[in-house]
């Protein structure tokens, strides 16, 4: 194809408000423009940074020694008895995400304003254009470093902390001092009642000019442009800054000795690199009309039905989840906010969010988002094997259900969502690290770890049996719904019986040494309940009815990740998921949901429903002009997950893989008649690029290793025989 998509998006006006900003990260720092031309602002934030709230001292909940007696009265048919299954401590929320400062960059106001802002999805680089002049701003990931370059020939540069929801009771303290030919910003922020604290530091160095010291700023004038270099530190107690300082000075030559616009074009061309090879590894074209790709974001946005849209949301999708994973994977809002009061803390939280959002890691190819997520996890086993020793009494481990980063302890209890009795987030969280796994044809010795502690758990955990000699999984618990003749903590939740299915039968594949008596274990659970609607029920326990209007979908966790129930092992199964799918509501409306929704009913092979879940998003105004998403429509709380999720639906609709199959072109709705994926690890070891018009498909595979795979379309089965090096082109005449 030709004319392809635009790596980027653009407005010709200003972002007034901060969601529209756009945004540039490494996955460590992150980086926020916006503002007026006179008045540019660029919101740092830094993955570490969270608001010591009291969740910071927390521990899990002491219920070992009790679980016995609940499963006694749960499997009795007290069905609200996990409902004082609780220390009865208040809920704590763990500490909140918040952002650094704000840094400032006012200079006057031109008297016929003109402006455009854009953001490079291949570079990172966040540019601005009025009155003659430019400002460009990324986030380094050779560097780790925030660098500006600034043409401005009157500019006054300060940082900032006052920004939304700031607390009026931080201790702050800010400096300027003249460095070189520049200067050099600093900021330190200490919490109340608390000694943690971070420190900004700007180094701020012009080609030519005068700076003049302006505490707490600084004013060049007459310089051909300005180069500031940014960084945070988050520390306890005093911070020794000179360090810090050098490195940043270390990145600049000595003064006079090269211009700053030279300095920056090399620490660009350092970055570029690292940035452009991972975002380029995968491509969407959907033939969109050339004059629609032209088009601003905002105006794209208002053309719901408009292959370039999607095509933008891919690319957008793809960048800003990249942008977003280093330290850690994707909170709840990225890596981004301009607001200290950030909903449900900017968590990490792991019954869907953090799932969904990094669900096209494998197959879309961005092992730096598996790798951010693998070592969150590896980071906090520890805690995990807390939790489980805590509140269940067990080997193993048990994830949280959120998490800010610092702690893995579970402690999140309230009556409508007693989510320490969660037990299926481990499974879940390790998902996209065995898929990473069987895409490159190797096993990550820190998965086979985790998975070997997840079976452990349940090892010790599954020892109740039912009448029929199945075991019972009791307490649990369906995230985040209840049946509607019960409570909260449970029976059998699908979602439970599911998960533990998988994580012991994966972990015997890992473990050879273990792999009968895992699976033996895993034989014995019971299998999934049909109800009375023809329905896969949310609990696979007699007399728990189904609640159906829901925004989550945790009882369809064996279609979607999972391969245990599909239309071609499973029909009988998978036509009562579908069933599931078709009585679900959507609750409230929530991004995730919606997108939830679509990756099952892509596994169904229900290209309609597909379609109706993207334009519950692409109709609902889910999207800032920032091309950043929002968690309910309207734009109503910032929030990362359509955003990130968005591209996985699209994957899924074209391309799915098994390590022994592959489905192609599933459920692709109407609206993408045509167009050409490019780059698609699969699951068997081979890269894949699609392409597709309304009478006929070609895909070309490149496998790594030798293997017998089974191809799926509409038009029937058959075998591939795939060998390692050799190229594999499929033309199918219908599909």
């Amino acid at each position: 194809m030709t004319d392809g998509p635009v790596h980027g998006t653009w407005e010709p006006e200003p972002a007034a408000r901060w969601e529209d900003g756009f945004l540039s990260g490494n996955g460590h720092h992150g980086a926020l423009l916006f503002g007026e031309p006179d008045d540019e602002r660029v919101v740092v934030t830094h993955h570490t940074l969270v608001h010591p709230n009291g969740a910071e001292h927390a521990r899990p909940p002491r219920l070992a020694a009790e679980l016995p007696a609940l499963q006694d009265r749960l499997l009795a048919g007290e069905r609200d008895a996990a409902e004082r299954f609780t220390d009865g401590r208040p809920l704590q929320w763990v500490q909140p995400f918040h952002p650094a400062f704000q840094i400032r960059l006012r200079r006057p106001r031109a008297a016929t304003p003109d402006h455009r802002r854009s953001v490079d999805f291949t570079t990172g680089v966040l540019r601005t254009e009025s009155h003659g002049s430019r400002s460009e701003v990324f986030v380094s990931r050779a560097d780790d470093v925030i660098v500006q370059q600034v043409e401005a020939a009157d500019l006054v540069v300060s940082l900032n902390h006052r920004l939304p929801g700031a607390p009026d009771t931080l201790m702050v303290g800010q400096s300027v001092v003249r460095a070189a030919d520049g200067a050099l910003l600093t900021l330190c922020v200490r919490y109340p009642d608390s000694d943690r604290r971070y420190t900004g530091i700007t180094l701020v160095v012009p080609t030519g000019g005068r700076t003049a010291l302006i505490p707490p700023g600084a004013h060049v004038t007459g310089a051909e442009s300005v180069l500031l270099l940014t960084r945070v530190v988050r520390h306890t107690g005093e911070l020794d800054t000179a360090p810090h300082i050098e490195a940043l000075r270390d990145l600049v030559p000595e003064s006079g000795s090269e211009p700053g616009s030279v300095t920056y074009a090399r620490l660009l061309d350092r970055h570029t690199p690292l940035h452009r090879t991972a975002y380029e590894r995968v491509t969407l074209d959907l033939a969109a009309d050339p004059a629609e790709r032209a088009l601003p974001g905002s105006e794209l946005l208002e053309r719901p039905d408009s292959p370039a849209l999607l095509e933008r949301l891919f690319a957008a999708g793809r960048y800003h989840l990249l942008s977003s994973s280093g330290l850690f994977p994707p909170r709840l809002t990225g890596l981004w906010t301009g607001d200290w009061a950030t909903a449900w803390s900017g968590a990490f939280t792991n019954d869907a969010n953090v799932n969904l959002q990094t669900a096209s890691a494998a197959c879309a190819a961005l092992p730096e988002v598996t790798e951010a997520l693998a070592s969150l996890i590896q980071r906090q086993l520890p805690d995990w094997q807390d939790n489980a020793r805590e509140i269940f009494g067990t080997r193993g481990v048990v994830t949280p259900p959120h998490s800010d980063g610092e702690s893995g302890l579970t402690y999140h209890f309230n009556r409508e969502y007693p989510l320490h009795l969660w037990t299926a987030g481990a499974d879940w969280l390790l998902k996209p690290l065995v898929d990473h796994d069987e895409t490159r044809g190797e096993q990550d010795p820190r998965t086979a770890r985790a998975l070997a502690e997840v079976a452990l758990f349940y090892e010790d955990f599954l020892t109740r049996a039912d009448a029929d000699g199945h075991l019972v999984v009791v307490p649990s618990y369906s995230p985040e719904n209840r049946p509607a003749n019960g409570s909260w903590g449970a029976i059998n939740a699908a979602m439970d019986l599911s998960a533990a299915r998988h994580a012991l039968r994966t972990a015997a594949a890992y473990h050879p040494e273990r792999a009968q008596a895992w699976r033996a274990l895993a034989d014995r659970l019971p299998p999934h309940r049909i109800n009375a609607d023809g329905a896969l029920a949310e609990w696979a326990w007699p007399g728990l009815d189904d609640t159906y209007d829901h925004r989550h979908l945790s009882h369809l966790y064996g279609v979607w990740p999972l391969d245990e129930i599909t239309p071609y092992d499973t029909p009988d199964l998978a036509a009562a998921a579908h069933r599931a799918l078709e009585l679900r509501g959507s609750e409230n409306d929530s991004a995730h949901g919606h997108l939830h929704h679509a990756l099952v009913a892509a596994r169904l092979r229900d290209g309609e429903r597909v379609a109706h879940a993207l334009g519950q998003v692409l109709k609902g105004d889910f999207f800032h002009a920032s091309l950043m998403s929002a968690h309910y429509p309207n734009r109503n709380v910032y929030n990362a997950d359509a955003a990130h999720t968005l591209p996985a639906v699209l994957v899924e609709m074209l391309v799915q893989s098994t390590p022994d199959r592959l489905v192609l072109l599933p459920a692709v709705p109407t609206t993408c008649p045509r167009g050409e994926l490019r780059g698609i690890r699969t699951r068997f070891g081979a890269a894949l690029d699609l392409t597709w018009s309304p009478t006929e498909a070609t895909a070309v595979l490149r496998p790594t290793r030798t293997h017998r795979v089974e191809l799926r379309t509409s038009s029937g089965t058959e075998p591939l025989y795939l060998v390692a090096g050799e190229d594999h082109v499929l033309r199918l005449e219908a599909w």
